[in-house]
C-alpha cells in the first residue's frame, strides 16, 4: 500500500508543481482573447464551464485506455508504478497541455494544422492523413468492442435463436448474430447524431455523466481495495529492488523497453489524446483553464491506471498470479468489480467496458470530421456543411465496422506513440520560436522516438513489426532518440538568427 499512496500522492503534486511550471513555461495569459469569443459559431465553438471541460477531456482521452491498458501492463509488474507516475507527470500531461493550449493559440485549429505551421507543410499533409486513419481506427474498434459485448447480454437476457452453455454464458448463434448488427448500426447512429449535432447537446449533456460513473468506479476499487489491504484478505503490491524487474510470463519476447511503454499509453502518455484536446481548446473562454482541462485531465487519468494497475496485480495475488490467470482485461474488470462492489460494481462494470469505449469512439469520428473541415477549409457551422465532410467518414467507418478489433487494435499502439512524440516535437519547436527553454518537450519526444523505433524494429509482424533480436532493437531505438535530439538541439542553436526557418525544417 506504500507504494500506491506514494504514487498517488506524487501524481497529486506533479499537476501542483509540474503544472504550475508548463503553465509559466507555455505563458498562459487569462486576458488573452480566447477562439471561443471570436469565432463562436454554436458547434465546434461553443463557450462551456471550466468542470464540464474537465469532465469532457477526461472521458474524450480515457475511454478504456487507463483501465485496460492498465491490467496488461500490470503483467509486466509493480515497475508499471514508474512509467504511469514518470509518464504521466512529465510526459502526458505536459503533451496533452501543450496540445490544447497551442491549438487555443491557434484559433482552435486541429492537430495536423498546428504540426504544419511548426513543422511545415510536408508533416501536415502526412499527419492528416496519419490522424484521419488512426482516428477512424480508434472510432471503428470502439464500435466492435461494445457492439459484440452487447450483442452477448441482448442474447443471453432475449435468445431469439442465440444458445446458452451451461455455464450461462451465451454462444454465438443466429441471435447473437442479429444483435450484434442491431447494436453496431446503433452505435453507428449515435455517432452520426454526437458528430454532427452541436458540442454541447450531447456530448456536453451526457459525458459529465458518464465521467463521474468512470471516477466512481475507479474510487470505489481503490476503496475497497485498501480495506481489503488492511483485512488481510489481499496484498498491495510494493515496488522494491526486488520487483524492479519484468515479472511478464513470456519476458524475453516482452522486454520493458520498448513494450511497457507502449502497453500502458492513455495512463502515461497518448497521441491520441492530441486529437482530441483541440475540441475543449475551442470551447475555453480563459486561458487560464487550459492547466486543470488539459493538464488535470490527464493526471486524473493517470490516478485511474494506478487503481486498476494496483487492483489487477492485488486482485489475482501478484504480478505472477495476474500472469498465470489468462484472464483478459474485460473478464479481470468485471470479476473485481463483481467481487469487491457487489451490484453497484457490476453495473459500474458494464459502463465501464460498454459506455466508456463508445464514449471514445464518437470523439475520435468527431475529430476526424474538424480534421477534414479544417484541411479542406470547409466552414462547420451549417448542418449542411458538417454532412458533407461526416458522409464520407461513416461510409468508410460502416464498411470497416466488419473487421474484428483485436485486428484493428493491434496497430493502432504503436500509431498512438509514434503521433505522441510528433506532437511532443511539434511542442519543443513552438517553444524554440518563442525563445523558450524547449527541454520540457523535447526530451519526452526523444524518449518516445527511441521507444517508437525499438518497438516497430522488435514487435513481431503481427503487431506491426519487424520481429529483429530485442538487444539489436533498444540499441538501434536509443540511437534514434539520440540522433533526433541532438539533431534538433543543432537546429536550435543555428535558428537563433533566421526567425526560428531552420527548426521547422529539421
Amino acid at each position: 500500500m506504500i507504494t500506491f499512496c506514494v504514487s498517488l500522492v506524487c501524481l497529486v503534486l506533479g499537476y501542483v508543481f509540474y503544472g504550475k511550471f508548463t503553465e509559466k513555461l507555455f505563458g498562459i495569459d487569462p486576458a488573452r482573447e480566447t477562439p471561443v469569443r471570436r469565432l463562436k459559431d454554436g458547434v465546434d465553438y461553443v463557450e462551456l464551464k471550466p468542470w464540464r471541460m474537465f469532465m469532457i477531456q477526461l472521458l474524450n482521452i480515457a475511454g478504456l485506455g487507463p483501465i485496460f491498458g492498465a491490467v496488461l501492463g500490470a503483467a509486466y509488474g509493480p515497475v508499471a508504478y514508474l512509467w504511469i507516475v514518470l509518464g504521466c507527470i512529465f510526459m502526458g500531461a505536459a503533451h496533452d497541455f501543450f496540445s490544447g493550449a497551442i491549438s487555443m493559440r491557434m484559433d482552435g485549429c486541429s492537430l495536423p494544422n498546428i504540426h504544419g505551421r511548426l513543422l511545415g507543410p510536408k508533416a501536415q499533409h502526412a499527419l492528416v492523413l496519419f490522424s484521419a486513419v488512426m482516428l477512424l481506427a480508434v472510432g471503428i474498434a470502439f464500435v466492435n468492442g461494445p457492439a459484440e459485448l452487447l450483442a452477448m447480454l441482448s442474447a443471453k437476457l432475449a435468445p431469439a435463436g442465440g444458445a446458452i452453455s451451461a455455464e450461462g454464458i451465451s454462444v454465438p448463434g443466429a441471435g447473437t448474430l442479429a444483435w450484434g448488427v442491431f447494436w453496431t448500426l446503433a452505435i453507428i447512429l449515435y455517432y452520426i447524431c454526437a458528430v454532427l449535432l452541436p458540442i454541447d447537446k450531447i456530448i456536453g449533456a451526457i459525458y459529465p455523466i458518464f465521467s463521474v460513473a468512470l471516477i466512481f468506479m475507479a474510487v470505489g476499487v481503490a476503496g475497497a481495495m485498501i480495506a481489503q489491504d488492511f483485512s488481510g484478505a489481499i496484498e498491495m503490491p510494493e515496488l522494491t529492488l526486488a520487483s524492479l524487474k519484468n515479472f511478464h510470463a513470456d519476458s524475453a519476447a516482452n522486454p520493458l523497453f520498448p513494450m511497457l511503454f507502449v502497453v500502458i499509453s492513455c495512463g502515461a502518455i497518448s497521441g491520441f489524446h492530441a486529437t482530441q484536446s483541440p475540441m475543449m481548446a475551442r470551447c475555453m473562454s480563459s486561458e487560464k483553464y487550459a492547466r486543470p482541462v488539459f493538464f488535470g485531465a490527464m493526471i486524473a487519468e493517470g490516478v485511474i491506471a494506478l487503481i486498476w494497475a494496483t487492483a489487477a496485480i492485488a486482485y489475482c495475488g501478484g504480478a505472477d498470479g495476474l500472469n498465470a490467470s489468462g484472464k483478459t482485461p474485460a473478464v479481470i474488470v468485471n470479476e473485481i468489480c463483481s467481487n469487491w462492489l457487489g451490484v453497484a460494481g457490476a453495473i459500474a462494470a458494464i459502463l465501464g467496458v460498454i459506455v466508456c469505449p463508445i464514449t471514445s469512439g464518437d470523439t475520435a469520428l468527431r475529430g476526424v470530421r474538424l480534421i477534414l473541415a479544417d484541411t479542406l477549409r470547409i466552414p462547420q457551422k451549417t448542418l449542411t456543411s458538417r454532412v458533407l465532410v461526416s458522409l464520407p467518414i461513416f461510409v468508410v467507418a460502416v464498411a470497416l465496422s466488419q473487421i474484428r478489433f483485436e485486428v484493428i487494435w493491434r496497430y493502432v499502439g504503436l500509431a498512438n506513440q509514434l503521433l505522441a512524440a510528433v506532437t511532443c516535437w511539434a511542442s519543443a519547436v513552438w517553444l524554440a520560436k518563442e525563445n523558450k527553454p524547449h527541454w520540457a518537450m523535447s526530451v519526452p519526444a526523444a524518449f518516445l522516438t527511441a521507444v517508437c523505433a525499438a518497438y516497430f524494429l522488435a514487435a513481431p509482424y503481427a503487431s506491426g513489426g519487424l520481429a529483429l533480436p530485442v538487444g539489436i532493437s533498444q540499441a538501434a531505438g536509443g540511437a534514434v532518440g539520440i540522433a533526433l535530439l541532438a539533431l534538433f538541439i543543432r537546429k536550435t542553436a543555428r535558428s537563433r538568427g533566421n526567425g526560428g526557418e531552420e527548426i521547422r525544417a529539421a
